[in-house]
């Protein structure tokens, strides 16, 4: 696995880990049961393959805690398209 330690920085909402490149961080916002993941901030020379497995990262906490994903930023959205086995994360009603 590429990415590292995934610290979940509650103060600023945002899951971040550090790269070579820098700071990678998905910004988040809960209600109710879900999470919205609002933003994506990536250093424009990241790699996508690090990239993604920081998002696979975030997910599989997401999983844990037993939330749904309600992804908003539109690299989200496209991983979500492009990996079909994280459709169950989605809320009920919610098609991507």
């Amino acid at each position: 696995m590429l990415v590292e330690e995934i610290k979940d920085n509650e103060l600023l909402r945002q899951f971040e880990t550090k790269t070579d490149n820098g700071l990678l961080t998905i910004e988040y916002a809960i209600q109710e049961r879900k999470i919205f993941l609002t933003k994506l901030c990536a250093n424009e020379n990241e790699e996508e393959e690090r990239v993604n497995e920081f998002i696979i990262s975030v997910l599989d906490i997401a999983q844990e805690r037993k939330f749904k994903v309600v992804p908003t930023n539109t690299k989200i959205v496209s991983f979500f398209r492009k990996n079909k086995r994280f459709q169950e994360l989605l809320p009920p009603g919610i098609k991507i």
